[in-house]
C-alpha cells in the first residue's frame, strides 16, 4: 500500500499571489478555481473564526473539481471559548453547514490552544469530547502543547479514528512529532508546516532557507507512505515566504509533478 499524498496552502485568498502565482488579472473571486488547477487540497482557516455561511459553501463546491478536498478548522468558539465543553450543538451546526461539499469535504480540525494543557480535569473534557464527535468524518487534531504527547493520548486518538496532526511549528519539537509519525492513530495523517521564524510582511517569493526541515519532513512522508491510506498537508505562507512555492518544492521530493504558475497562466488564457 502507498499513501495519496495530497499536498496544498493554508488558504488561497492572497493579493501577494497575484503574478508569482496567480495570473495577473485575477480577483479574488477567481482564485479558488485557478488554484485548484494547481493544487488537489487547501485547509480554510476563517472556518476558526466562525461558521461559513451557506453561499459561501455553495460557492467553494462549485469552483473546484469533484476530487478536490477542503480540510476546515473547527471554529475557536469550539476550540479556545467552550475549550471543548458543552460543544455539541455547536459541532453539529457546524458539521451541518459544510455537508453541502459532499465528496469535496476533506479532514476537519481541531485546533487547540497552548493554553488547553493536559491537567485539571481537560483529559476528561478531550475524551468526552471524542466521544461526542458525529461519525462519518475525517477528524484530525492539533495540540500545541508538549504535554499531550504521550501513549495514552496516542490510544485515545486511535480508539476515536482522530488523527494527530504532526506540526512543524513552535510549540512541540519536530523530532517528538517523527516519532509520533510512526504509529499513525487513524488511517489518514494531517501534515501542517508553519515554520519557526519570524513572520513575513512580503509573500510574494521564498526567503527563508528550509532545506533541513523538507529533508527532514520528506523523510517523515516516507514512512507514513505504507501506514496510512491518504497524507494531508498544508504549507502556511510564513513557513518559507510563499506558500505555493513551498507545495511545489515537496511535491518534487514526494515524486510528484507540480503544475507550474506559467501552466495555470496559459489554462487562464483558454476562459
Amino acid at each position: 500500500m502507498s499513501a495519496e499524498v495530497l499536498l496544498g496552502t493554508q488558504g488561497w485568498n492572497y493579493g501577494a499571489w497575484v503574478s508569482p502565482f496567480y495570473p495577473v488579472g485575477t480577483k479574488p473571486s477567481g482564485m479558488l478555481a485557478v488554484y485548484s488547477r494547481g493544487f488537489s487540497t487547501v485547509e480554510v482557516d476563517s472556518t476558526a473564526y466562525g461558521l461559513p455561511s451557506d453561499p459561501s459553501v455553495a460557492s467553494w463546491s462549485k469552483s473546484v473539481p469533484a476530487h478536490f478536498k477542503f480540510a476546515l478548522k473547527l471554529p475557536q468558539e469550539i476550540t479556545h471559548e467552550r475549550r471543548l465543553e458543552d460543544t455539541q450543538r455547536i459541532v453539529r451546526r457546524f458539521v451541518d453547514r459544510v455537508a453541502p461539499l459532499k465528496e469535496r469535504l476533506g479532514p476537519l480540525l481541531i485546533q487547540l490552544s497552548p493554553a488547553f494543557r493536559p491537567s485539571g480535569g481537560n483529559q476528561t473534557v478531550l475524551q468526552k469530547f471524542l466521544e461526542s464527535l458525529p461519525g462519518g468524518h475525517r477528524w484530525a487534531i492539533e495540540f500545541r502543547h508538549p504535554g499531550w504527547m504521550t501513549p495514552a493520548v496516542g490510544e485515545l486518538l486511535k480508539s476515536h479514528d482522530v488523527a494527530l496532526a504532526l506540526v512543524d511549528g513552535r510549540w512541540i519539537p519536530r523530532d517528538m512529532m517523527a516519532e509520533l509519525a510512526i504509529e499513525p492513530t487513524t488511517d489518514f495523517a494531517y501534515l501542517r508546516w508553519l515554520g519557526v521564524g519570524r513572520r513575513l510582511s512580503d509573500l510574494s517569493y521564498p526567503q527563508v532557507d528550509r532545506e533541513s526541515e523538507f529533508d527532514f519532513w520528506t523523510g517523515v512522508v516516507d514512512k507514513l507512505r505504507t501506514r496510512v491510506s491518504t497524507i494531508y498537508g498544508y504549507f502556511s505562507n510564513h513557513f518559507e515566504g510563499h506558500a505555493p512555492h513551498s507545495v511545489r518544492q515537496f511535491q518534487e521530493l514526494v515524486g510528484q509533478e507540480p503544475v507550474a504558475p506559467e501552466a495555470l497562466r496559459e489554462q487562464a488564457e483558454l476562459f
